[in-house]
């Protein structure tokens, strides 16, 4: 969702929970570029520019329709890896939360270090500061931004065609990411998915003010309402982007719910992801899908999806068949 509040189930004292999703914006600085950036030449769109910023590290500048806008996505590519091999490798994509962006996994977590002797090529695409991982209902008319659009039906495909990327996918992401994993998994593209901290329950008491809350305090101008319309008038569109009203269409996806049991008092926004975390693999086991869960004493910071991402790594590599 569009921010750290969103990874919620209950009742919030928003400006808050707001305020404490701002403080998460902090981040180390990143290694500069070693070589300039190289248009590829391609008869396919989207038109693409590549920059190789170490020997792993590459990151795409794309054109993008879905967005009507430039976006960047980074790659963390495996050892051997070549456009010309006649292999392709598994997948593991990493979605950022609200605030955030494309290059937040690898400036505040170590995912680097943990990928560096594993073959899998990791994704991790801008979301935009507020996107949801959504095609925006822009009060009905659709249109741009169209986040869901982009990375499955143009980034996904792009990938494969030019990057080797396979068919063996999985995807984890944290708080407004941990949404986005989980419905991006429900459309049948991942083998596997993790949410840590996640918003994997937007219509839990409470939470559509808090969207309401991080869209406007998050992204300053933008109408909240265009994202999934009003939370009664358009009930349909927001059960469409809410992992637990989505639930069932996860059957066969190997999955993974983290989060922290903070109070309330102690971190609003972990507080309730907690509660979504824990009502979500509720209605997963009602429905007789597996899932493994992780429910700590913790916050709502990287340096706890380092960990979790580190304890469910192991699981997300074995379903699509990384070593």
């Amino acid at each position: 969702m569009a921010a750290r509040v969103l990874a919620a189930g209950g009742l919030l004292a928003l400006v808050v929970a707001v305020a404490a999703v701002l403080l998460l914006n902090g981040g180390r600085q990143e290694r500069g570029p070693l070589n300039r950036d190289v248009p590829v030449e391609r008869d396919a769109e989207p038109v693409v520019t590549e920059r190789r910023l170490d020997d792993r590290r590459m990151e795409l500048t794309i054109e993008s329709a879905a967005l009507g806008a430039t976006t960047r996505v980074r790659l963390l590519l495996p050892k051997g890896w070549s456009r010309e091999a006649d292999r392709t490798w598994p997948v593991l994509w990493l979605l950022h939360g609200g605030f955030d962006s494309y290059t937040s996994w690898t400036s505040r977590t170590d995912v680097d270090d943990l990928t560096e002797d594993t073959g899998v090529i990791v994704v991790m695409p801008d979301g935009g500061r507020c996107g949801s991982y959504s095609d925006w209902w822009n009060g009905g008319s659709g249109g741009p931004p169209r986040w869901a659009t982009y990375h499955l039906k143009e980034l996904l495909p792009l990938l494969e065609a030019r990057y080797r990327a396979g068919e063996r996918r999985a995807v984890a992401g944290y708080s407004m990411g941990g949404q986005g994993a989980m419905l991006y998994a429900a459309e049948g593209h991942f083998q596997a998915a993790a949410s840590f901290s996640g918003a994997v329950h937007i219509l839990a008491p409470g939470v559509p003010q808090a969207v309401m809350a991080g869209t406007t305090f998050g992204c300053p101008g933008t109408d909240w309402k265009r994202v999934w319309g009003d939370p009664d008038e358009q009930r349909a569109v927001w059960r469409a982007h809410n992992p637990y009203d989505q639930a069932e269409r996860l059957k066969g996806v190997r999955l993974v719910v983290a989060s922290g049991t903070a109070e309330l008092w102690e971190d609003p926004a972990e507080h309730l992801a907690g509660k979504a975390g824990r009502a979500f693999a509720a209605r997963l086991g009602e429905l007789g899908i597996e899932v493994e869960t992780h429910f700590y004493t913790g916050r709502h910071d990287h340096a706890h999806w380092q960990r979790e991402l580190r304890r469910a790594y192991p699981t997300l590599m074995r379903a699509i068949g990384a070593r």
